[in-house]
């Protein structure tokens, strides 16, 4: 049998003794008040437990430290300026993409953002990580400086069938200064009759359905007609973001936010737009598109006779 380690059973309750009451009372508290009567390797695992829990104290004291440090060299990087609240939809099966692009734009601008979901289950993404969401329609504000929809195919289409999501973008609307959509985020607008007269564009894919309820089709990485600001597929959220943060903050925001995430883009292919691909090749591509296409081509036409264009 191993004999107490008394130097050990020493350290341990001075140790233990430096320890907050609630480290106390729930690290195995059956075991403290005698700790003369534990053998030394029940003293060991003791100790060792004891240290782990002072570590991990201290660990997250420097966290919280660090943060706060963080967030107050952030204030002195504060724009000037009426504060600014942004809701954007969440959704299953959205792309993340599109949703984070502009997001880290408008946290670096300062805005106070809301991402408002149908419930306030975490919702699916492309990538597999979930987003919960921070709000329902019932706690978002109702005054907005912004009102973003991001795209993702498949749970665009079930967006333009959702009469609660529907509801909630024409309810926000009129209280929003501008109404905003990435990729086929557009689709949800349109839906909603939105971009009704105004000219939008989305993804390539499906940017050819905005007619059929009502919007102007374009072929540009950004649009902006009047208070409608829309991003092309995926990748224009970044360019769709600085376009905002330069409405919203200025010029010299947008362009100091842009040299903070270093966005000086340099693909090494020119492949990202049918402007850049041969005919044959874009044909390929459509024909690997044909059902889910199939599927939207359904919902903006049945959006189309809902509202009756």
């Amino acid at each position: 049998m191993t004999k107490p380690n008394s130097s050990l059973e020493s350290s341990s309750c001075a140790v233990f003794a430096q320890i907050k009451p609630s480290y106390k009372e729930t690290i195995m508290p059956n075991l403290l008040p005698d700790a003369s009567a534990l053998p030394g390797l029940k003293r060991r695992a003791l100790a060792t437990l004891i240290m782990a829990s002072i570590v991990s104290e201290r660990a997250q004291a420097s966290t919280a430290s660090s943060e706060k440090e963080h967030l107050e060299h952030m204030q002195g990087m504060k724009f000037s300026g009426p504060p600014i609240k942004i809701a954007m939809l969440v959704y299953p099966n959205m792309v993340l993409q599109d949703l984070v692009g502009p997001q880290t734009i408008f946290k670096i601008l300062g805005a106070e953002i809301h991402l408002v979901g149908m419930t306030m289950t975490p919702v699916s993404t492309d990538v597999g990580i979930p987003v919960p969401p921070t709000d329902t329609p019932a706690t978002c504000p109702q005054e907005l400086d912004v009102l973003f929809v991001p795209g993702g195919l498949m749970g665009t289409i079930a967006c333009m069938n959702d009469p609660d999501v529907l509801a909630f973008l024409t309810n926000r609307a009129p209280h929003s200064r501008f109404i905003t959509s990435v990729c086929t985020g557009s689709l949800i607008l349109a839906a909603a009759g939105l971009l009704e007269g105004y000219k939008a564009t989305s993804h390539w894919g499906v940017v050819n359905l905005l007619p059929l309820m009502g919007a102007i089709e374009s072929h540009e990485r950004v649009v902006q007609d009047r208070n409608r600001i829309t991003g092309g597929g995926v990748t224009a959220g970044i360019d769709f973001g600085l376009t905002l943060a330069a409405q919203l903050r200025g010029q010299a925001a947008a362009e100091h936010i842009q040299l903070i995430i270093q966005y000086a883009p340099q693909p090494p292919f020119h492949h990202g737009d049918p402007s850049e691909i041969p005919a044959e090749q874009m044909a390929l591509e459509r024909s690997r598109r044909t059902w889910m296409d199939g599927k939207a081509l359904q919902a903006a036409q049945i959006a189309s006779k809902r509202l009756k264009l």
